[in-house]
């Protein structure tokens, strides 16, 4: 017989599943994939190359249309982690305290699966005339991952939402814009030779930090494409140099240096603006000089992740209703990114809206104010009704 929870409860039961980023998350799948079948959803799973973690895309029925249309509510089921925080309570058990529930998780971004699942018994009776899809994914932490693998999967069998609520935290507000985000390692590869003897070998280190330099001087161009008019922090693409490392010893010419980077990337500019100058300056500059210096050394860059940007679309159907169930006078936009950016991609009306507040995510006692446990409930109800209309 098919339970039925609280969101409370739920977000008690969720938060005790310990599914930081580099651990698997299957025991929560399993949970909400056992919940989900006992209300007769559609259950696909999408695993990662380990086949330790796991996507879940459930179609709930009751339904009068087929498997497209309709709208996903989408969230992340990892979470990042909590060594070297100084958490006052349990990090996995929820912990209540001044109108306030304590966890990790309880923002970002368990809280909003918890309700949307408490609300599946709802959805089912309303016999909507669109298909409701629910989407939890791993690895958003990390670069989007899941999404990305299940997003592809859904369009590969012919599966098309038509819209998704993506329930990141915005203390309820409708969010239409993120900023996307691309991760780098740039190797240099030089020849080792001992420390008084540099005109034998090639150094990595001082080829790497010619690089980083190219790396700031794109972040300085990008800055003065700075726009007005938007709400982000700061309101330009912003490139990074994050790690560098290299070297062996004191008397050796190093042999290799590798750069991590970094750039989070405004909705007005595009990925190889950023990009494509920093590879030039490797290929006409860099290499050519490393090279002269010995011919066996080398760079290469690979990509760790590529978010793209939620872009406004002033053709959104669904940006208008939500601002109109939600009472905001206008949609906001966040610097952090997301996996809306993905299904925006996959050609799927999109907006970020969610219980708690960005600023709580990733810190040691992180909560979320009870109240908006139950706006949330509203809005999706709300919502799901407008859509029907």
């Amino acid at each position: 017989m098919a339970e039925t929870y609280s969101s409370r409860a739920l977000i008690d039961r969720l938060i005790g599943f310990p599914t930081v980023s580099a651990d698997s998350n299957l025991d929560l799948i399993d949970f909400a994939r056992t919940y989900l079948e006992s209300w007769g959803a559609e259950i696909r799973l999408t695993r990662d190359a380990s086949g330790k973690k796991a996507n879940l895309f459930a179609t709930l029925p009751g339904h009068a249309s087929g498997m497209n249309g309709g709208l996903v509510l989408s969230g992340h089921t990892d979470v990042v982690p909590v060594v070297g925080q100084a958490w006052t309570s349990d990090p996995f058990k929820v912990t209540e305290k001044n109108g306030r529930l304590y966890g990790r998780g309880a923002c970002d971004m368990k809280s909003f699966c918890a309700i949307a699942l408490a609300m599946v018994p709802e959805i089912i009776a309303q016999k909507l005339p669109y298909p409701v899809h629910l989407a939890f994914s791993y690895d958003e932490e990390v670069g989007c991952l899941g999404a990305a693998d299940m997003i592809a999967d859904i369009v590969k069998v012919g599966i098309k939402p038509r819209f998704a609520v993506i329930g990141e935290p915005t203390l309820m507000q409708v969010v239409n814009a993120h900023k996307g985000c691309a991760c780098y390692q740039t190797h240099v590869r030089g020849v080792p030779v001992h420390s008084s003897q540099p005109h034998r070998g090639a150094s990595a280190i001082f080829t790497a930090a010619r690089i980083v330099g190219a790396i700031e001087e794109e972040a300085k161009r990008a800055k003065e494409r700075a726009r007005e008019g938007y709400d982000f922090d700061p309101p330009y693409t912003t490139i990074n140099c994050n790690m560098i490392e290299g070297g062996t010893a004191f008397n050796i010419i190093p042999q290799d240096a590798v750069l991590s980077w970094e750039f989070r990337l405004a909705p007005w500019d595009d990925a190889s603006s950023i990009t494509g100058p920093i590879q030039r300056y490797i290929e006409t500059e860099a290499m050519p000089r490393l090279r002269a210096e010995h011919p066996d050394a080398d760079i290469w860059t690979e990509a760790i992740c590529a978010i793209p940007p939620l872009r406004p679309d002033a053709a959104s159907t669904l940006e208008p209703l939500a601002l109109a169930v939600s009472g905001n006078n206008r949609a906001l936009q966040v610097a952090y990114g997301a996996e809306a950016g993905l299904f925006q991609q996959a050609g799927i009306d999109s907006i970020i809206c969610g219980p708690g507040s960005i600023d709580q995510a990733h810190q040691a006692d992180e909560w979320i104010d009870i109240d908006q446990i139950g706006q949330c409930e509203v809005f999706l109800r709300n919502l799901t009704a407008r859509l029907a209309a």
